[in-house]
């Protein structure tokens, strides 16, 4: 089944103003302040926009960062990526591939098996507990 993005009107209607910035505008929460950053609860996380499954809980860790990070997404093809030019520095942002919200970046600086660091914000996400599912 194709997913068709709801409009402009819709999405500010359903996201919060951070949640709408982030995903539709490659905003970014300031560190330690996202709802998942900090959780390490069994489950999956899911792109808010459209709900795809991007990240299982398995594959998060602490990057000391103040984002929620993982070494993998659940599939390759999840997300997507562009290069990213943006605040000076050349960085790899992460997008959803169902959608293309914005999820955060993907740097070469995590731990086995992959040595991945997907960056991603909290407001990007939700989490569903794996007894939920």
């Amino acid at each position: 089944m194709e997913f068709i993005k709801p409009s402009e009107d819709v999405l500010r209607a359903r996201l919060t103003p951070l949640q709408y910035e982030v995903t539709q505008h490659a905003g970014t929460e300031r560190a330690f302040t996202g709802e998942f950053w900090n959780v390490f609860d069994d489950g999956t996380y899911r792109c808010i926009v459209c709900n795809t499954e991007l990240f299982d809980s398995s594959t998060k860790f602490d990057a000391h960062c103040g984002w929620p990070s993982f070494h993998t997404a659940l599939s390759d093809d999840r997300v997507s990526f562009i290069e990213d030019r943006s605040h000076g520095m050349i960085r790899v942002e992460v997008r959803c591939a169902t959608c293309d919200a914005h999820l955060g970046h993907i740097f070469p600086d995590g731990p086995p098996p992959t040595g991945h660091r997907y960056c991603m914000n909290s407001a990007s996400l939700t989490f569903e507990a794996r007894g939920e599912q």
